[in-house]
């Protein structure tokens, strides 16, 4: 299995296709096999290296306090290891709060960043979501039913339910077949996306930014548009029509196109 030491753990990750380094960062619980919807396009213009995270995948989990910003240090040390001076950054939710993290603190590192599903810093209304997410996992003991029952429905619109029942459950058994945290290791990834403020370093992000929302989601929804493309310099906005927290999943031709035109405008 391909894992380097980096940051005090061992971060495991792939790596496909060809052309400039691109990284992808997953989301909250999930491994680096989340973007099996992008990186088969992507992977035909870029070198994809898909990580997992401290606490998720098959990488490290340690304990301890974990945070955004530590999350964008051990990527800032995987690329040292793996020999990637500079890459293209790409992530969702969480893997967006640490992309924001890593283009703010190393700006050296990222050639240009993809935010999906991103915000600020957590408020009140994201707080009591995600404390949500975290009862639920304590109280069915496991993390892969919480997901499945209590974060997907955040992430997908009540349309996709009623039309694409059959696509939902694709993905609930997906998310079985994958190396997922135990409640423990959850409640720390977690932990950091409630404490989740890179308001700090926003200021600090000169790669080129695209900044995407889902026009429908509650958990990162257009209400952090504004304070994002105002503190990030030049940053452009895109708002993926019919689609919850997860676009990425609801208009996979449409994400991927419009994702693809804004890399490859930064590439060379």
């Amino acid at each position: 299995m391909p894992t380097v030491h980096a940051n005090g753990i061992n971060v495991y990750y792939e790596s496909t296709g060809q052309g400039e380094p691109m990284i992808l960062i997953p989301y909250l619980a999930a491994d680096q096999a989340c973007y099996a919807f992008q990186v088969g396009e992507f992977a035909k213009h870029f070198t994809c290296y898909s990580v997992d995270l401290r606490g998720a995948g098959l990488s490290g989990k340690p304990e301890g306090t974990y945070t955004t910003e530590l999350f964008a240090d051990d990527v800032a040390a995987f690329m040292e290891a793996a020999g990637i001076d500079r890459a293209h950054v790409f992530g969702l939710s969480l893997g967006a709060a640490t992309g924001m993290w890593l283009a703010g603190k190393y700006p050296e590192r990222v050639k240009s960043l993809s935010l999906c599903s991103a915000w600020t810093r957590s408020d009140p209304f994201l707080e009591v979501i995600v404390e949500g997410w975290r009862i639920m996992a304590k109280a069915l003991g496991s993390v892969t039913e919480m997901v499945v029952t209590g974060i997907f429905p955040w992430c997908f619109t009540p349309e996709l339910y009623a039309s694409r029942p059959e696509f939902v459950e694709s993905l609930a058994d997906f998310v079985r077949g994958r190396p997922m945290p135990t409640v423990e290791e959850f409640l720390r990834q977690s932990g950091a996306v409630l404490a989740h403020d890179a308001t700090a370093v926003l200021g600090g992000i000169s790669a080129p930014t695209l900044v995407m929302f889902g026009e429908h989601d509650l958990v990162t929804s257009t209400r952090f548009a504004e304070p994002l493309t105002t503190a990030i310099k030049g940053a452009e906005l895109t708002v993926f029509d019919g689609c919850s927290h997860a676009p990425i999943y609801e208009d996979i031709e449409g994400f991927n196109e419009r994702t693809l035109a804004f890399l490859q405008r930064h590439t060379g």
